[in-house]
């Protein structure tokens, strides 16, 4: 075989693996899919977030990518911070879900007309086991590698073939995004044909689990009874009573013996049926759309007032990993001379959704005026910080770094999807300098330590960006 030959050989194996992958993933009809889909907060679909791949998974729209049309510009650097793809539940949840289970054999009314009451009765097996604990499941493999796969044909000159060792790869020390990262290499091996290309990552928790190494954070919000209170006046108030009392009826329960952490059990069990095997399980049934919204907005109230803009420490505790995107942009976009090497042309980090949300939440990103409280839930339907939106499985920010004639310029996407940087709304990729200079007060300050150290509060509202 002449050496000419071989590029256009890989090209060829790339192109068929890629129709292969397409016509074994991609589905002719919708399967079917629980009504309140949708309403999963930390546990929703990425699917959900975009529908169109639930037809095709490598569905690409290149028109995403913003540089201005007057400029001519190309894309030279991707920073990617991902999260990790579907799992199973926790130990904690896996108990709840026994519990549960266990509850509704024993006393839900056998005597329901309901066919899924039956069914959770008499077929439903309690099939998840502790040790099961958090671990990625094939559907959450298939997640990174199908993100992979899209991600190489919307910036094929940077997660080229000739790139693929020059890519950077950094994760949590977690079983599920050591394995997301790594099933994320196998996409970009499936989309090149490139098998015998062996990928490393690095791993550190100080960039990609900050939250626990934060000592402002964990004293102040995490170990804090109070950092939380709008979260369990929700959990006991009026909106969740009335999803406690009507769950227990459709089971036939009294209603003392369903508690709201049962409900909300109940509730992520149609969430995890549906994440991990792709099924419409028959407890999707036990709650409308209503019952649905407001265990939604339990869940970010959690992740409001826990991970965002609810305490200044929470989006404060993300500085090292805020500094460290944007040194890797600045060595990125630096001038070079002809002779030095080409700058990397990707980073992939990979962490948890609590990695995005402070992180989100410094770019000042999904603020409402309003803060979402115990009693305001009837005016937040309209949010921004909709955490089933924002941070489903397998989430995205993207930072684009483009080469432009005006200077490098840079564009922001979340989970696909064209996000504008707050204050500078009027363009969708605007000069690199100019989101510098945005965010100077935090490149110049937000010391990790200073800030982690120097604070045990945490109930001031968040004044950043």
């Amino acid at each position: 075989m002449s050496p000419v030959s071989l590029p256009a050989n890989r090209l060829l194996v790339a192109a068929l693996s890629l129709l292969l992958t397409r016509l074994s993933c991609s589905s002719l009809s919708v399967p079917d899919i629980p009504h309140i889909a949708a309403y999963f907060g930390t546990k929703t679909r990425y699917e959900e977030v975009n529908p169109h791949l639930l037809r095709d998974v490598f569905s690409v729209n290149a028109s995403v990518l913003k540089p201005p049309p007057t400029e001519r510009c190309s894309p030279v650097h991707l920073t990617a911070v991902i999260r990790h793809g579907s799992r199973y539940p926790t130990v904690k949840n896996i108990r709840r879900i026994q519990k549960l289970s266990e509850l509704v054999r024993r006393e839900a009314s056998r005597g329901s007309a309901e066919g899924w009451l039956q069914d959770i009765q008499s077929r439903w097996e309690m099939w998840y086991t502790e040790d099961m604990d958090g671990q990625l499941v094939m559907k959450g493999r298939e997640d990174l590698h199908q993100l992979a796969g899209r991600l190489s044909v919307l910036f094929p000159s940077l997660l080229s073939e000739e790139n693929l060792r020059r890519i950077s790869f950094l994760s949590s020390s977690k079983h599920r995004c050591v394995s997301s990262v790594e099933a994320f290499q196998e996409g970009l091996q499936r989309r090149w044909g490139r098998s015998e290309v062996e990928y490393g990552h690095e791993v550190d928790d100080e960039l990609m689990r900050f939250f626990e190494r934060c000592r402002g954070y964990v004293e102040g919000v995490e170990k804090n009874r109070t950092a939380l209170q709008e979260v369990e006046k929700f959990k006991h108030g009026e909106e969740m009573e009335g999803v406690r009392r009507r769950t227990a009826e459709r089971l036939g329960l009294p209603h003392h013996r369903l508690t709201p952490d049962l409900v909300e059990a109940a509730f992520f069990l149609c969430s995890y049926e549906l994440s991990i095997k792709s099924l419409h399980s028959p407890w999707c049934f036990l709650f409308d759309e209503s019952d649905a919204k407001v265990l939604e907005y339990k869940s970010d109230l959690k992740q409001y007032w826990k991970r965002s803009h609810g305490h200044v420490i929470s989006s404060l505790s993300s500085c090292p990993l805020f500094h460290h995107v944007f040194r890797t942009l600045d060595k990125a976009g630096r001038p070079r001379r002809a002779t030095e090497a080409s700058p990397e042309p990707a980073s992939i980090l990979v962490g948890h959704a609590e990695t995005l949300l402070p992180l989100l939440s410094l770019l000042g990103l999904y603020k409402d005026k309003t803060p979402p409280t115990a009693s305001n839930y009837h005016s937040q339907h309209r949010r921004s910080f909709r955490t089933s939106q924002i941070v489903p499985y397998a989430a995205n920010l993207l930072f684009v770094l483009y080469d432009c004639q005006r200077g490098p310029r840079l564009q922001l996407l979340v989970n696909e999807t064209p996000v504008r940087f707050p204050g500078l709304e009027s363009e969708d990729a605007p000069l690199y300098r100019d989101v510098r200079a945005t965010y100077r007060h935090l490149l110049d300050g937000c010391d990790f330590h200073r800030e982690c150290e120097g604070r045990t509060g945490g109930r001031a509202p968040n004044t950043e960006l």
